[in-house]
């Protein structure tokens, strides 16, 4: 998936050779994978943690059509550039938030893993507010998180609806979630308060 930069403002290749706003081929599949996202969620609650997987895995699917088509066949849009990335982040958010409720994962990492986004967020707005925008440029140490995020998602999900024996490997890929959330908390905190200080000595 390519919600490694899902706080810039254009997904990879598509800045220059974008073609307006419109609900392309790959804007449409995305739009769908936001419609999953509730049904997942339901899914999740209701135990169905096989059902939960599949969907999991044809929104996986979808993203890597979507990215192909738009860079393959020049169906880039502005509007595709903030559909994917929110598309992303509303799944993996929600999924994270309802395991997290029914006690199939740790609250702790939801809350680290939530309140990271939060923060980006409002860091992002804040500097609106204050008249000093930022573009967050997506970090390498981001894109491995996001992966890494996806990964324990269908883990979790692989191991409660198919019963798989995955303990030590859940472990160590929540630990490899927990690091790289940390550091790309870091890293984005560190460019934002740069970005800050350049603003106001330009003033």
């Amino acid at each position: 998936m390519r919600r490694a930069g899902c706080y810039s403002n254009l997904r990879d290749g598509e800045g220059s050779g974008g073609r307006g706003g419109g609900l392309s081929i790959p804007n449409l599949i995305t739009l769908g994978r936001i419609l999953l996202v509730p049904v997942v969620v339901w899914a999740i609650a209701s135990g169905e943690m096989r059902f939960a997987f599949l969907l999991f895995l044809v929104a996986a699917i979808s993203d890597a059509v979507d990215g192909f088509l738009a860079k393959r066949f020049g169906m880039t849009t502005e509007l595709g550039a903030y559909l994917d990335p929110l598309a992303d982040k509303v799944l993996i958010v929600s999924i994270y938030l309802t395991l997290g409720f029914a006690g199939n994962i740790p609250r702790w990492i939801v809350i680290l893993v939530v309140s990271r986004d939060i923060m980006i967020v409002g860091a992002i707005l804040l500097s609106w507010l204050v008249d000093k925008p930022v573009t967050v440029k997506p970090l390498m140490v981001s894109k491995l998180n996001t992966a890494v995020q996806i990964i324990y998602a269908g883990l979790v999900l692989a191991s409660f609806g198919f019963a798989l024996d995955t303990g030590w490997l859940l472990t160590l890929v929540m630990a490899l979630v927990a690091v790289l959330t940390l550091l790309s908390v870091g890293f984005y905190v560190a460019e934002w308060v740069r970005h800050m200080n350049e603003a106001e000595a330009g003033h």
